[in-house]
C-alpha cells in the first residue's frame, strides 16, 4: 500500500513539474508577446472613427 501511494505521489509531482516548466509554457509565452490586432474592421477604432466622419461630412455640407 505504501508503494502505491509513493507511486501516485511521484506521478503527481512529475505532472505538476511538467505543467510548470514544460514546453507548453514556452509556446504560450511566445503567443502572448505578439501585439493584439483587431480581427475585423468593425473592431478597429480608427476605422469606426473614419466611417463616423464620412457619415457626418455629407450632412454638414448640405
Amino acid at each position: 500500500m505504501v508503494y502505491i501511494l509513493a507511486a501516485i505521489g511521484a506521478i503527481t509531482l512529475v505532472v505538476l513539474l511538467w505543467q510548470g516548466f514544460g514546453p507548453i509554457r514556452e509556446t504560450l509565452e511566445k503567443h502572448t508577446e505578439q501585439p493584439q490586432r483587431p480581427t475585423a474592421p468593425d473592431d478597429d477604432p480608427d476605422f469606426l472613427r473614419r466611417i463616423s466622419e464620412q457619415q457626418r461630412k455629407p450632412r454638414d455640407e448640405n
